[in-house]
């Protein structure tokens, strides 16, 4: 009989509510991941520690370990830890350096790992990617899923909010990495999984226009949830590609020439609605300003702290970050002059107040 459907991997559990923290250890067990708790809890300098803490009672056969994370290095030296003892699994505690972190050594040691996030600042959460830097520069890993994803609301609202709003402009950048997959599709004949665009549309969308806020458990819950099943559309398409798009490219450029500027989210989510604006998709475009600029998140290079020069820069650089990559930055290929004309349109684009109403 010929195989009608595909077999798709995804973590055990997703459990995303207030008080996660405390079903941790009967979690390890009833999905027979840790009968006895035998488990490294990696931490880092944030919250890590105090949820670690308390859990000590629960798992008093955990062993906790300290990690400074986000780079390769702190994942080589935590798969050596993992491999100097007998753990049944790895739990990270923390945000997405912590947690990517875990899932490279998780990886490297076949142990499973059990993702505990204490922010929702990117789609890091459960992706089968991690990215991290190696002597100063930063790659993306391809990793091994998440066992289980846990997402803590109470702890997740204790966490700063320009990272909860980071979380929201990763979120939508799906729509725009979406344009651009299709449009590699029409223009070189790129296969398009269209079970990975279903995940990451849907997640996007509910985000977007979501009417509340990040201070509201019903939005957090969403947001987690759109997170997720980003990382389960990347796991789904075995890419990044329904995520990551011009987007990304001009977030990894940013990142690359100037460090200091924007988080994650916040640069996808500009990227997101430049690269929609520059496709001429103007009701798009005209929803994704408006759900940035209702959540306090960045439109304009000035509000990362970038000149419109070296937001162009970032631009006319973007390319480079993914070689193989085709978006709609490829796509019409301008040059210096050209992007920094767009970029000037763009940012009086942006300064239309009904644009972010």
């Amino acid at each position: 009989m010929p195989l009608l459907t595909r077999m798709v991997g995804v973590p055990l559990l997703v459990d995303i509510r207030p008080g996660a923290v405390d079903a941790l250890a009967p979690l390890l067990a009833d999905h027979r991941i840790s009968s006895g708790g035998r488990v490294a809890v990696a931490v880092g300098p944030g919250q890590g520690e105090a949820i670690a803490q308390r859990l000590a009672g629960a798992l008093p056969h955990a062993q906790v370990v300290h990690v400074d994370g986000g780079t390769l290095a702190a994942g080589q030296a935590l798969a050596t830890t993992l491999r100097g003892d007998f753990f049944d699994a790895v739990v990270g505690i923390g945000g997405g350096r912590l947690l990517d972190t875990v899932k490279w050594s998780a990886t490297l040691t076949g142990l499973p790992m059990v993702a505990v996030a204490t922010n929702l600042a990117h789609d890091g959460i459960a992706s089968p990617v991690a990215s991290l830097e190696d002597e100063g520069r930063k790659g993306s890993y391809g990793v091994q899923l998440p066992v289980a994803v846990v997402v803590d609301l109470d702890y997740v609202r204790q966490s700063p909010a320009r990272m909860r709003r980071s979380g929201i402009g990763d979120a939508v950048s799906n729509l725009s990495a979406i344009a651009d997959w299709e449009l590699a599709r029409a223009k070189r004949g790129e296969t398009v999984d269209g079970i990975a665009v279903t995940l990451a549309r849907t997640a996007a969308l509910a985000v977007l226009d979501h009417p509340g806020t990040i201070d509201d458990d019903e939005f957090l819950v969403v947001l987690a949830e759109a997170l997720v099943l980003s990382g389960l559309a990347m796991a789904v398409a075995g890419t990044s590609r329904p995520c990551s798009g011009g987007d990304h490219e001009i977030l990894h450029a940013v990142n690359h020439l100037y460090p200091a500027a924007g988080n994650h989210g916040e640069l996808a989510g500009i990227g997101a609605l430049f690269c929609t604006w520059l496709r001429d998709d103007s009701g798009l475009a005209a929803r994704l300003s408006a759900c940035l600029a209702r959540h306090g998140l960045p439109r304009t290079p000035a509000e990362v702290g970038l000149t419109d020069d070296e937001f162009a820069a970032a631009v006319s650089y973007a390319p480079r970050t993914r070689p193989d990559r085709y978006t709609v930055l490829e796509h019409l290929d301008l040059d210096d002059a050209a992007v920094r004309d767009r970029v000037a349109s763009y940012v009086a684009f942006c300064d239309v107040p009904s644009r972010g109403a």
